[in-house]
This record gives structure tokens, C-alpha cells and sequence, in this order.
């Protein structure tokens, strides 16, 4: 297990969600990547075999943080609740996704139905100078999020960003992989190797 207390937890925390707002503010997320180890993976699902994958800060940054952010500019991910464990080192983030284009039927912001989140492992850097997130692994409602980009483009609102991210095949977009060619785990790799076992198959 990491060794790292609650308190160092929670001030990187705090921190984490202050570096969103400012990317959301900015319309930049590739700063983000600084909280990344220099080689911690970022992943999520689309479909059973088509996964995103990043290793590395780099790919974090070019791709998780930016071509995978292409077309959301104005859409932020406020998130609703956090979850900390402290003895193993991870954080749960469960966010909302809100596109900041208003909805004229109901007056509210378009927003993606289903519980978002991201699910972090948390350790410190090797200069010991602070921490940094060793893995990320994402979840979200595909088909929701389908369902939202159609309404917002019926009602005639949707960006020139959107529909060309729309118009993508998103196999050949960089970092997605077919399950059996993905560069690391779906489940996190210390998670994945057992480490975190709570409950042995029957």
C-alpha cells in the first residue's frame, strides 16, 4: 500500500479540483496531466471491445486531456460526491456532465442521465514533494451520452467541435484499442494483480 495519510490525501484532493476549474475555465485540460505519475495508465470503456487507453503523462496529456476532450469545450464535470480510502490509497469521484448549452424545452443545461465517475489511485511522487495519481479508470452511460449529443444536434445546437467529433469512427482515434490489444488493464494493474482482493470467488 502507498504510504500516504488521509490529511496529504484530502489537500491533494482539494487540489485536484481547483487544477478542473481552472481547466474548465480555460478551455485547456492538457495541464492536468502534471498530476499524473510519469507512468500511470488512464483508461475507460465505450464497448466491450472498444477501450481507451493512455500510458504514460504524455499520452495522458495528448490524448485523455486532449483529443478525448475535443469537442467539449464549455462542458464541465462537476463532481457530486468523493469517496477516500485512506489505506489503500484511492479516491472515487462520481461527477455529473453537463454540456453548458441550455436546453430551451426545459431551460436546464443538456446533461448526460447515469452516475459518472473516476476511480484514482493515489502515491507520492519520488521526490517525495507531494502526490500524484499513479491510475485513473473512468465509468460512464454510453448510450446516455449517445442520446444527449443527438438531442443537442436535433435542437440545432450543437458546435462545429461536437459534430466532428461525432462524425469520428472512434476505433482509429489515437488510444483505442480492441479489448485484446490494450496496453494495460481494464481494471487498474495493482487491482488486476489482487492486491486489493476483498472477497474470494467461491
Amino acid at each position: 500500500m502507498a504510504d500516504v495519510d488521509r490529511a496529504e490525501i484530502e489537500r491533494f484532493w482539494a487540489h485536484w479540483l481547483s487544477l478542473n476549474r481552472q481547466a474548465e475555465a480555460e478551455g485547456d485540460w492538457a495541464p492536468l496531466a502534471d498530476a499524473y505519475a510519469e507512468d500511470a495508465t488512464y483508461g475507460w470503456m465505450y464497448t466491450p471491445d472498444e477501450h481507451f487507453m493512455a500510458v504514460g503523462r504524455d499520452q495522458i496529456r495528448e490524448w485523455a486531456l486532449g483529443t478525448e476532450m475535443a469537442g467539449l469545450e464549455g462542458w464541465h464535470y462537476d463532481y457530486q460526491a468523493t469517496v477516500i480510502d485512506d489505506v489503500n490509497a484511492m479516491v472515487i469521484g462520481f461527477w455529473r456532465q453537463r454540456a453548458g448549452i441550455v436546453d430551451d424545452t426545459t431551460g436546464e443545461e443538456y446533461e448526460i442521465c447515469g452516475i459518472g465517475g473516476s476511480w484514482f489511485g493515489v502515491a507520492p511522487r519520488p521526490d517525495g514533494d507531494r502526490l500524484e495519481f499513479a491510475w485513473q479508470r473512468d465509468w460512464f452511460d454510453l448510450g446516455a451520452t449517445a442520446t444527449t449529443f443527438l438531442d443537442i444536434v436535433k435542437a440545432k445546437k450543437a458546435t462545429a467541435g461536437l459534430l466532428e467529433r461525432m462524425s469520428l469512427n472512434g476505433i482509429e482515434q489515437p488510444g483505442h484499442y480492441r479489448l485484446a490489444d490494450l496496453p494495460s488493464t481494464v481494471w487498474p494493474p495493482p487491482v488486476a494483480a489482487g492486491n486489493f482482493v476483498t472477497q474470494e470467488p467461491v
